[in-house]
């Protein structure tokens, strides 16, 4: 397997990767933009754009955020109602593998940011029966979330007409330079099912055989064309107007809003996925057994790009992580209704035969990691210079006596001073 000489992303990266003559990955050449593009002249075409969305009669919201109770959810309200004065509704749909810690997160921040919040909670079997179907179809128990998440605001923003949109950090550029920060590529349709659902929408899920029928569906359609074009609706990126640094705006918000953290089972970032218990377990441990790579080199490519860590340092935290096997094995299996046995036999059939082989006892074996690969030839010649550090906070747990072992469906959607928890205060 190829791997890039400055950070550590495969050439089976599936987002899709390229690589220039000296071996560099397209998202590390596109990550140094950073360093070179005017983020204060970016900055002002973002307000000049903001501009032309501000309800000045006060009677709307001039725009929708999409929030959860972890990732960038604080910095991106942070920064759109307290830096660019805007009047944002939040909203949020519920995943159902949620955290306390991340209930707590959500409440904290629509309290402490003084925001509307609307959550979309759908009945649990109906999310059950499409993580059987695509855990089977295409060994994704993350298909239903992702759908939710790119279809819940464009609905909402189509329902209640107002017409922008404002999301984070647009990851296909962020890890493989699928786009220049000067594209300023928006959210669309296609940008939805090609790089955010597998390249598989909503419709593609009907099948009355597995149960799942048009009306079934409908949470995950996205908007048609023409009902887009009464509003007007169009999906910002924040990162191609901002100099995107997740580490950094994380702290801030940890400073400014007490953002709550934890420590992940398979990754040295304690700031994102806290909100769900899968997402830096199950989830990335299918992603390991499907690509042979997981979110610790995710996170430590960040860092060699962000110059806080040495590309042998990525590569002993990936040696410490990949191989981790997830104790929330459980929690999902319980919940889908499904076996262990089975479990593995939908993942196995989308290993990546790149990167794995099966020896001739059954059992699956990586052909290649990057671990095997930190002396490459041509590294020296392309290295950055680390210039920071790279120590992960953990904050204190505001429910330091509540146990983090079921997922919480739902819990209190605000906090005050009497109350920092997910739930009803109880006897100790």
């Amino acid at each position: 397997m190829n791997y890039c000489k400055r950070c550590l992303y495969p050439a089976n990266h599936p987002f899709g990767i390229t690589f220039n003559d000296k071996g560099v990955c397209s998202g590390c050449q596109i990550h140094e933009e950073k360093d070179v593009l005017d983020w204060k002249d970016r900055g002002r075409l973002l307000d000049e754009i903001l501009d032309n969305y501000r309800n000045v009669s006060g009677r709307s919201f001039d725009c929708i955020i999409p929030v959860s109770g972890g990732g960038d959810s604080y910095f991106i309200v942070h920064t759109v109602k307290k830096v660019y004065g805007m009047n944002p509704l939040l909203v949020t749909f519920n995943q159902e593998y949620n955290t306390k810690i991340g209930v707590r997160n959500l409440a904290n921040l629509s309290t402490a940011l003084d925001c509307d919040l609307i959550t979309y909670t759908l009945r649990p079997e109906l999310l059950k029966r499409f993580a059987r179907y695509t855990l089977r179809k295409m060994a994704s128990m993350y298909w239903h979330c992702l759908a939710g998440t790119l279809a819940f605001p464009v609905q909402t923003a189509v329902r209640l007409k107002i017409p922008l949109i404002i999301w984070g950090v647009h990851g296909w550029s962020e890890q493989v330079g699928m786009y220049s920060h000067l594209d300023e590529v928006e959210m669309t349709e296609r940008v939805r099912k090609e790089h955010g659902l597998m390249g598989l929408d909503a419709f593609d899920m009907i099948d009355e055989d597995a149960g799942i029928s048009r009306q079934d569906i409908q949470p995950f359609v996205y908007p048609f064309q023409n009902e887009l074009e009464i509003v007007g609706v169009r999906g910002l990126y924040l990162s191609n107007y901002i100099r995107w640094d997740s580490k950094t705006q994380h702290e801030l918000m940890i400073d400014l809003y007490n953002y709550e953290t934890c420590i992940q089972p398979r990754t040295f970032n304690t700031y994102e996925d806290v909100a769900c218990f899968h997402s830096a377990g199950l989830h990335d441990y299918i992603k390991f057994l499907k690509y042979g790579y997981g979110k610790v080199t995710d996170h430590a490519c960040r860092e060699i790009r962000l110059k806080r860590m040495t590309r042998e340092e990525g590569i002993e935290l990936v040696r410490q992580y990949q191989d981790i096997v997830p104790n929330d094995f459980s929690n999902f299996l319980d919940w889908v209704g499904i076996s262990e046995k089975e479990f593995y036999s939908c993942v196995n059939r989308h290993r990546d035969p790149r990167i794995w082989k099966k020896s001739s006892s059954g059992k699956f074996i990586l052909r290649d990691s990057v671990v095997l690969h930190a002396d490459d030839s041509g590294v020296n010649q392309v290295r950055l210079d680390k210039a920071g550090d790279c120590f992960f906070r953990v904050t204190p747990s505001r429910d330091p006596f509540d146990k983090e072992d079921e997922y919480l469906l739902m819990g209190r959607g605000y906090i005050d001073k009497y109350n920092f928890g997910a739930v009803e205060d109880r006897p100790r």
